[in-house]
This record gives C-alpha cells, sequence and structure tokens, in this order.
C-alpha cells in the first residue's frame, strides 16, 4: 500500500504533467498572423458572425468548433486592356491601363474577403476583380468628354477611383494604383486635339516673336532719335558759348575796326555751316525712324496674315473631322438597324418554323397514340385494326367514285345493238349504261388493293358468267341516241 507522502508525491507529478501537456496543446493552437497577411478564423466565432479577422498579432483557435486560414495582401496587378469604350461624345476610344489591387485591411471590407475570397487562388481573385474594373471603366468613359479625359488626367483618375473601388470594396479589394499608358482612338479625334493645340502654341510663338521684334525696331528708332536729338542739343550748347565768345570778340572788335569785320564774317560763316549740319542730321534721324517704323509695320501684318491662315487651316480641318465623324456615325447607326432587322426577321422565321414542327410533333404524337389504342382495341390485330380505318373511309371513296362519274362529259354515245334483241338480258344501251358503272372498282377490289380483306358481313363477289354471243347473230347496227 501507498502511504501518504507517496500518494501526495504522485498527486503533485500527475498535476505537473496535466499542466505541460495543458501548455503544450493551447502553445499548438495558438495561431499568429504574419504582417503580409489576414488570419480568419471561421466555425463558430460568435453569434450572427460567419468568421472573425485578425491583422498582425496572435489568437487562440479552438480544436473542433473553429478552424483558420490566411489571405495574402499581397498585391495584384491586372492589365485592363479595353478599347472601343464608348465615349460621352459616342466616339470610341483605346484606355489600355494597369490596375494595382489587394485585399483590404480595414475591418468592414477585409470581412467581405473572407466571406467572398477565402480559398480562391490569385488567377480567380484577378478575373474576378479584371471583370468588375472593366464595367466600372466603361461606365466612367462614358460619362466624360475627350477633352476631359484627354486633358485633365487627374480628375480621370479620380473619377475611376470613385467609380471602380466601392465595387471592389463589396468583393473585399482595395484599389492601390491606376496607371493609364496612352489613350487613342480610332477616328483620330484626339490627334486632331494635338495638331490644333501645337498650331496655335506656334502661332502664338510667331506672334510673341513679331511682336519682340516690331518692339525691337522701335526702341532702335527711338535709340537713334534719341541719339540725334542730344546731338543736335549738344551742338546748341556749343553754338551757345560760341556766341558769348563772338560777343566779346566783337566787343574787342569794335577796338580794332578791321580786325573786327573780319572776325565777324568769319564767325557767321562758322554759324551758318554748323546749323546746316545739325539740320542735315536731323533729317537723316527723322528719315530713319521713319523707315524703321514702316518695316516694323510690314513684319506685322505678314506675321498677323500668317497666324490668319494658320487658324483658318486649323478650323477648316476640325471641320472636316466633325463631319467624318457624323458620316461614320451615321453609318454605324444604319449598319446596327439592318442587324437588328435582319435579327429580329431571322427570329420570327425560327419561331415559325419551331411552331410548325412543334404542331407536326403533336399531331403524330396524337396519331400515334389513337393507333395505338385503335390496335389495343381490336386485341393486338394490326390487320383488323388498319380493316377499321379503311372502314371509316368507305364512304369518302364511293362519293369519290360517284363524283367521278357525275363530272364525265359525254356528247354523244353510240353503241351497237343486235337486230333481233332475242336475248332476254336487256338492250346494248342498258348493258353499256350498266358496264360503266361496273367498270368502277368494287370495294372487295379497293380493300384488295390496299392488301385488307374485308369482312363478310360487308358482302362478297359473286362472280357472272357471261355468255357467249353466237357467230350467226345477225350484224350490228349502230344506234344513236
Amino acid at each position: 500500500m501507498f502511504d501518504a507522502t507517496t500518494f501526495a508525491l504522485m498527486a503533485v507529478f500527475g498535476f505537473v504533467v496535466l499542466v505541460f501537456f495543458t501548455i503544450v496543446f493551447l502553445a499548438s493552437r495558438y495561431k499568429r498572423c504574419p504582417s503580409d497577411k489576414v488570419l480568419v478564423i471561421y466555425g463558430r466565432v460568435g453569434k450572427g458572425k460567419s468568421s472573425q479577422t485578425l491583422h498582425g498579432g496572435g489568437t487562440l483557435v479552438w480544436p473542433l468548433i473553429q478552424d483558420y486560414a490566411y489571405l495574402s495582401l499581397t498585391p495584384m496587378t491586372i492589365n485592363i486592356p479595353l478599347e472601343n469604350a464608348l465615349s460621352q461624345q459616342n466616339i470610341r476610344i483605346h484606355v489600355p491601363s494597369t490596375f494595382t489591387v489587394g485585399i483590404s485591411t480595414a475591418p468592414e471590407i477585409v470581412s467581405n474577403a473572407a466571406e467572398r475570397l477565402l480559398r480562391l487562388d490569385q488567377k480567380s481573385i484577378e478575373d474576378m476583380a479584371k471583370e468588375i474594373i472593366f464595367g466600372q471603366l466603361r461606365l466612367t468613359v462614358a460619362s466624360l468628354t475627350i477633352e476631359q479625359i484627354n486633358q485633365d488626367r487627374e480628375s480621370f483618375l479620380d473619377s475611376i477611383r470613385h467609380n471602380v473601388e466601392p465595387e471592389l470594396n463589396k468583393i473585399g479589394l482595395h484599389l492601390i494604383n491606376v496607371n493609364i499608358t496612352d489613350i487613342t482612338d480610332e477616328s483620330t479625334y484626339i490627334e486632331s486635339i494635338g495638331r490644333k493645340a501645337a498650331s496655335e502654341a506656334i502661332n502664338r510663338a510667331r506672334v510673341d516673336v513679331a511682336e519682340q521684334d516690331k518692339l525691337g525696331a522701335i526702341g532702335q528708332a527711338d535709340a537713334v532719335r534719341e541719339q540725334e536729338v542730344r546731338v543736335a542739343e549738344a551742338l546748341a550748347e556749343a553754338e551757345k558759348g560760341r556766341k558769348k565768345a563772338e560777343a566779346g570778340q566783337r566787343i574787342f572788335v569794335q577796338l580794332q575796326e578791321s580786325e573786327a569785320v573780319q572776325g565777324e564774317n568769319t564767325a557767321a560763316a562758322n554759324i551758318a555751316d554748323y546749323n546746316a549740319d545739325l539740320e542735315v542730321k536731323r533729317a537723316a534721324a527723322l528719315q530713319r525712324a521713319e523707315v524703321a517704323r514702316l518695316q516694323a509695320q510690314v513684319e506685322i501684318q505678314k506675321k498677323q496674315y500668317e497666324a490668319e491662315q494658320e487658324r483658318l487651316r486649323a478650323a477648316e480641318i476640325a471641320r472636316e473631322e466633325v463631319d467624318k465623324l457624323k458620316v461614320e456615325i451615321a453609318a454605324e447607326a444604319a449598319a446596327e438597324r439592318v442587324r437588328r432587322e435582319a435579327k429580329g426577321d431571322a427570329d420570327g422565321i425560327l419561331l415559325r418554323y419551331q411552331a410548325e414542327a412543334d404542331g407536326m410533333r403533336q399531331l403524330l404524337t396524337a396519331k400515334a397514340e389513337g393507333y395505338a389504342k385503335l390496335v389495343e382495341s381490336a386485341n393486338g390485330d394490326a390487320r383488323s385494326a388498319a380493316t377499321l380505318l379503311l372502314v371509316e373511309k368507305l364512304e369518302e371513296i364511293v362519293g369519290m367514285q360517284v363524283e367521278a362519274i357525275s363530272n364525265l362529259k359525254i356528247d354523244k354515245i353510240t353503241v351497237w345493238e343486235n337486230g333481233g334483241g332475242g336475248s332476254g338480258s336487256g338492250s346494248s344501251t342498258s348493258n353499256f349504261l350498266s358496264s360503266l358503272v361496273m367498270s368502277l372498282p368494287p370495294l372487295q377490289d379497293l380493300a384488295n388493293m390496299a392488301g385488307v380483306e374485308l369482312p363478310e358481313y360487308l358482302g362478297k363477289i359473286i362472280e357472272e358468267q357471261k355468255g357467249e354471243s353466237s357467230p350467226d347473230a345477225p350484224a350490228a347496227k349502230p344506234a344513236k341516241k
């Protein structure tokens, strides 16, 4: 027997072993979530909840009543080669783009991913997202004009995010990035817009150059004119100084009369020379300034003419492109109408033939069922059943025979009778009419032709013994009727 000490030691040892295995078991059921994944716990996770999601950290997964799986947060790149998307102006454009999506970590969105994407491979998730993006991208393009799509790319991308992201959130995905590679159209409308913008930029540059040339010419003329004016002013100041000197000289000349007269004449000649030179320089300066002004006006008019020609050419190109688009849209509408009318006619013919086939099938089915019941009523004897069907048609056959006789048109009948008429079988005329009526097939013969043997109660064929005519009978003579 065990003493108390041994029993206590065994109890402690058992408790330690139980605690150890409990810790090992709980450690094996404790699941940690990596940073690039979402841990989804499903099973019995709470009232009204189908799953519990966890991003980062860890939690205890109870056996039997719970299980777990992971959703990868690795981004997925989806190429969307959108072609022939119809814009608001009914112009079809190509919008190749690349979308980057991934599983969202927002609580309300990752729950949708746990419900709809768990256990799906990456290819299936990409296909699902691709279909959603295709539809919403077409919807976005249809709500915008070509100018809004091509010129304001930021607003275009915002519209795409506004339309695409809510739809992706419904299945648990988040739109990370949108990249539009290039936008083209079959009618070259976008290219025409680019050419128009380039032409306008070139024309503006040419006008700016002409304006600067004009300003340069005017500035140059003003500088030359100012230079000439300043030179003239300097000469005038010098002239004033000289005049003052001459005044002093005249005072001195008054003291010496002979020398004064000579000096006065020389001074007058010099003054006249200076005045003449000043007028010549002023005239030359005015002439150069006027020439520069006229040349500047000529250049400005040339540039304005070239700019107007470019504007008219751009307007003509734009008008031709619009006419071309109208013709293409009208042709496409007419072709679509013809296709729809042809499809409607084909559907009507197909439905009529289907209805005729269904009616014929039902008729044959009903006949087959009637024939089967008729054979069944004849105890399985198909020959008797066929006889019954023929009996139903006897009245119609007899009517047809009577109609054949009644519609026979006879203008003249010639009957050759024996002169004596000694036989008691009637005249040749009555025998002829009787033979004519008997030439119609009897019912028994008609039934035999059809391969059916009528029952005896419908009558038998009586064979008559026809008498042979006497070789000594007198010659027949014609009888007219």
